[in-house]
């Protein structure tokens, strides 16, 4: 489902995105659109916008590719800032302690319903 400008959710199937899968999407409110992704990580999934609080560019240099080799952590592919995948937190790299700015993630029947907060 697509967002609209009174709208600023997007869906998903959960059973769509397994563990270690991201998926990128756009949420529109408020005349804006803010990139965002959803990550599968440990059974648990956590969305975040893709700007990294640090340089503010996309974490994603190369489309939809968030996790680190090892699949435990987040990157930024631009200056190598590493995050927690469930809680956003930078724990390594040139911002350490800051976060990714979360996006609310609910289970609704069989699906994950990603809302940008007024």
């Amino acid at each position: 489902m697509e967002p609209t400008e009174s709208q600023a959710t997007w869906r998903c199937p959960a059973d769509a995105l397994g563990p270690g899968q991201t998926v990128t999407f756009d949420l529109r409110a408020r005349g804006r659109t803010v990139r965002g992704f959803l990550v599968n990580h440990d059974g648990g999934h956590h969305a975040y916008v893709n700007r990294c609080p640090h340089a503010g560019t996309p974490l994603d240099a190369w489309p939809n590719e968030f996790f680190t080799e090892d699949g435990r952590y987040l990157i930024c592919a631009t200056h190598g800032a590493v995050f927690a995948p469930d809680t956003g937190i930078c724990v390594e790299g040139p911002c350490p302690g800051t976060r990714l700015e979360p996006l609310s993630v609910a289970h609704r029947g069989g699906e994950l319903v990603v809302t940008l907060a007024p």
